[in-house]
Formats: C-alpha cells, structure tokens, sequence
C-alpha cells in the first residue's frame, strides 16, 4: 500500500462525512493506492456511527475507538501502529486541514529524500492573542530548544516514511514534537511546506488555553529526553561528584582548621561550613542514587500503550 492517513477525532461528527469526500477527490487518480485510519478518541457524539458507514461505502476506511478519551498523541500512536502505507500521513478531522496537500508532501518524500515534511500553517484562520501568538511563542522556543528548524511544529498535516513512525514512541502529549522525536531517533532530514488553513466550519477547539502550559512544560521534558534519555547517569553522576566533592572540601578545611590551625575554637558543629559540607554530600549521594535508578529503569523499560481499544474497524 503506498499511503495512509491517520485521522485522529474527538466529537467530529459533523465534519466526517464531508471530510471523507474531501479526501477522496483530492486523493483519487493520483494516489494508486491508500487507506483513511480514523481513531475515535473516545467521541460521545454519533462519530464512531458514522465512521461505520463509511466503511460500508469504501472499504479503504477503517476505523479504532477508544474505551474513552485518551488523548491525541494515543490516537497517533495506535493509528501508528496499524498503517500499512509506504507512507503516512496524518491530519486533523475538523475540516482546517486541506487534503490537497497530501500529495505534494507525499512528492517531497519521494523526490527530495525527506525522512518527514511537517506542514506550515503560515496564514491562520484563528484568533491573535488567542491561538497565533502563542503559537508563535511556542514555535520559537521549540525551535531554539530541539534545534530542529520549523516554523509550525504542531500543524496536524505531516507525512512520514513508515520506517519514522515506526522508530518512534508518541506517548503522553508529546504528539507537538514529533518532528523532534524522529530527529532524536535519527531522521535528521526534516522538511516543511507551507499548507493551507482553513477556518472551523463545524463544532469547537478540543483544545484549550492550558496547552500551551502543558506544550511548554513537555518541552522542557523532551529536551531532557533528547539529551540525557539514553543516559542518565551522565547528568545526575555529574552533579553528584561535584556536590560530594564541594562537600569534601568543606569538611576537609573544617578537619585541618579544628586539628592543626585552631584547635581550642570553635566545635566543628558550630560551624556554618559544616552544615553546607553535610548538606553537599547528602544531595551528592541522592543525584548518584538518582542516577543509578534511572539507568536501572532504563534498561528495564518495556513500552506499554497508554489506551485501550473499544472495537476496532477493518484492522487485523
């Protein structure tokens, strides 16, 4: 199969039908040969009712539903999962997403070597203060922090070679750094195009104000990740020989000090130096039993989905 496309939703039930026609006159005669992979994350409209009729009328729709509302980074990661493309492509259900756009981003992997091509909503259709400008915000410091050159890192139309998908674990709400999770994994040929964006024509923003506290908190956890994941010790062991050693140190001047150049003052206890000393070589001894547990889990870590699936449509 050359290309599927995973579809994530969340009480889309307005826009399915007309998502799907959408998809189909933009993909057929110039897509030989793909399939449409909706993921119900849990929807408490009709949507999983229309998803099935769907189904009906082109068997190239399948379909996962959540036991309930997991998240979009699960959805991805169980559509992930089940893709049989080539390629992978994945876009919003909401209708701002423009189908038009697979093709030319499926050519970019094709005839210019890319590992990934993310989409770059340059003229959004959503309120200043209320969406762009942080977005804007969020975009700069993800650029400055991953060191992966995007404009738009959270745009929901991207393709992939279905080996990038495959090497990488979107769990959490890590589904906005993607890109920087296959460049961790190795992909480093990274490509963007800009797409077209359209306004919301059906429902509401699944997404509220609090994102972007969350997007920059998991920024703050994936670049730790990206440096230190695979080898914790070299952070905290690093901290801990300095903090033991200043510890030494302290308690070394503090011995030579009472013993040999100040035997009758002050007791060592009395000492400022002394506590500082102690509390240095406790906090040293905590990031080395940081360390050590956090290389043990490492290599004892087995990767478990963090969803459940309810009924599953025309998958294995």
């Amino acid at each position: 199969m050359e290309l599927s496309i995973v579809i994530p939703l969340l009480n889309e039930a307005e826009s399915l039908s007309e998502l799907h026609q959408w998809i189909t006159k933009s993909l057929d005669g110039v897509i030989k040969d793909y399939e449409l992979i909706f993921i119900d994350d849990g929807s408490q409209d009709n949507s999983w009712e229309i998803i099935n009729q769907l189904a009906s009328q082109d068997k190239r729709v399948k379909g996962l539903r959540f036991l309930k509302n997991f998240g979009k980074s699960q959805a991805l990661h169980a559509g992930f999962a089940k893709a049989q493309g080539q390629y992978v492509a994945t876009m919003d259900a909401d209708l701002q997403d423009n189908p038009e756009e697979i093709p030319h981003l499926i050519e970019m992997l094709r005839s210019q070597g890319y590992d990934m091509v993310s989409g770059w909503k340059k003229k959004r259709y959503d309120s200043y203060f209320g969406k762009n400008l942080p977005s804007k915000l969020f975009n700069f410091a993800a650029r400055k922090t991953s060191g992966v050159a995007l404009n738009d890192f959270n745009c929901g139309l991207k393709a992939y070679k279905a080996e990038v998908v495959q090497a990488i674990e979107v769990t959490g709400e890590m589904h906005r750094y993607i890109p920087v999770l296959a460049s961790n994994a190795g992909f480093k040929n990274i490509g963007e195009r800009v797409v077209q964006h359209q306004a919301r024509k059906f429902g509401h923003t699944k997404f509220g104000s609090e994102r972007f506290l969350r997007g920059f908190l998991d920024l703050i956890t994936i670049s730790f990740i990206s440096r230190f994941g695979k080898r914790p010790m070299h952070l905290f062991g690093a901290w801990g020989a300095l903090m033991l050693a200043l510890g030494f140190l302290f308690a070394a001047y503090l011995g030579i000090d009472k013993l040999i150049l100040n035997p009758t003052g002050r007791l060592i206890t009395e000492r400022p130096q002394f506590y500082i000393a102690l509390t240095a070589m406790i906090l040293g001894g905590q990031f080395f039993i940081a360390g050590f547990l956090g290389e043990l889990i490492l290599q004892s870590k087995q990767s478990t989905p963090n969803y459940r699936i309810k009924e599953s449509l025309n998958l294995e």
